[in-house]
Parts: C-alpha cells; structure tokens; sequence
C-alpha cells in the first residue's frame, strides 16, 4: 500500500507554549517545524505582529529541506497565538494558507477549548491564570518579582519613591482574587509550577484553583485536522481580522 504524502507544517508559537507544543509535534504524524517566539512581545501588539509577519514570510519561501525538488513548500503555517491584543490582526501569507485558532490568548489553547475557556472566566472573574510556561518565560505575579522590583527602586528613588511607585506599577493587581494554575499530567515536574502558583496566591491572599488542561485543541492542530468551529483557515493573500462575536477570528 501507497504511504500517503506526508503533510509539513509550519508553526510559529508564543514561547509559552514550549513544553507542550513540543510534546505534541513529538506524537504528531505530520512533518512539524517549530519556531518559539519571546513571549515579551505580547506587551507591545504593533512589535508582535511585524516579527510575525517576517516569520510568516520567511516560511513562504522554498521548504528548507526540499532535497531534489521533491517538498516545494509547506503545506500550512500554523500560528499558535490568539487574537493577543490585536497582535495577529493584519498577518497575512503570500502563497501557503494560514491557520489560527479561534481564541483571544493562549489560555485557550491550553485548557482545550473556547467554549471550556469561557465557561471558567464567567465563573470565576478575576481570575489570573499560571501555566508550567507562564512561570518558566515570564515574570509572573509572585513575592520574588515584588522584592526584585522594589530593591530595584529603592536604589533608584529611594524608599517613600519606592512604595509609591511599585504601588502604582501594579494597580491592576486589585482586580483579582483567584490563581489558576493549568495542569497538563503528560509533563513532568508538574508539582514545582503548583507550588509556584500556590506560594503567588498565599502572598496576595488569592484563592488557589487548579485546572485540568486538555490537548485536544492543540493536539488537532499539530494533526492538521482543522474544524471551522475550532480554527480559522485563512487563504493565501487574504489578512486575519477580528470578528467581534462568539468565532473571534475572520479573514479578510
């Protein structure tokens, strides 16, 4: 029996997505080419997006192993983002079809689903949520970041300074109360990222909530199995635009 051609994907992910998007192209039955983006560039959307697009054009050109003209090309390029602030509106792909899933950040991705992601956020508003990646490549809310900062400012400005300053820095912190950590059990070392997140909800006197996370969604990616309630398929030439409804994501 003929093997069928093997199909060649592109990623192109948020750093931190590292531990589980490399676990799955290990179990994927497709060719997976994986580049990990910093995940610092979510803060500024207009930087996200051009070093996307350079990302994307730089896999629109000739497959990198193409050995005697026998892969011209990628057959999709995925991008494993959500909507990101905006960061991925406008992102388009000269000759290969882009596709995204229908989500507004990686949470999504991790816990499986849109429909479970809402399902939790309207359940428990302010919640902050914690991921294995989220602790490993950022620096996420906890008692270290806090000192770090602090002694920062106090060298710089001086203690009332300090306070002040530190503060005001972090005002946006009273709108939570619960930490979410999202557990993924095919990783290991998952009890240093519990304790992680429970130590960061004991200091800000938070709640600790623990979530079981599902592949499913990026599992499915990685497969090139794309559903239309899932993902978005978005043609050569066209530009990824927000919808503003329940899909999140259209092109244009």
């Amino acid at each position: 029996m003929e093997n069928k051609p093997l199909i060649r994907l592109k990623v192109i992910a948020c750093d931190v997505l590292n531990r589980e998007i490399s676990f799955l192209s290990s179990q994927s039955r497709c060719y997976v080419d994986v580049s990990f983006i910093h995940q610092g560039l979510h803060s500024t959307p207009d930087k996200l997006r051009t070093f996307l697009q350079q990302e994307i054009d730089k896999a629109n050109e000739e497959f990198q192993y193409n050995y005697h003209s026998t892969a011209p090309h990628y057959d999709f390029i995925i991008l494993a983002y959500g909507l990101c602030s905006n960061g991925i509106t406008g992102l388009k792909s000269g000759k290969i079809p882009l596709v995204v899933p229908r989500a507004h950040d990686c949470i999504t991705l991790l816990l499986g689903s849109k429909e479970k992601y809402k399902e939790y956020f309207d359940a428990n508003p302010g919640t902050y949520w914690f991921s294995s990646g989220w602790i490993e490549r950022s620096f996420q809310p906890s008692e270290q970041k806090y000192s770090v900062l602090y002694n920062e400012y106090l060298e710089k400005y001086g203690e009332d300074n300090a306070q002040y300053l530190l503060e005001t820095e972090q005002g946006w912190m009273k709108d939570y109360k619960n930490a979410a950590f999202i557990r993924w059990d095919c990783l290991a070392n998952m009890e240093y990222y519990q304790e992680f997140t429970k130590s960061s909800a004991a200091y800000f006197d938070w709640s600790y909530t623990e979530y079981k996370g599902k592949m499913q969604l990026m599992e499915k990616l990685l497969n090139a199995q794309f559903d239309e309630q899932e993902v978005l398929v978005v043609p050569p030439g066209k530009q990824i635009a927000q919808s503003f409804d329940e899909s999140i994501l259209r092109y244009e």
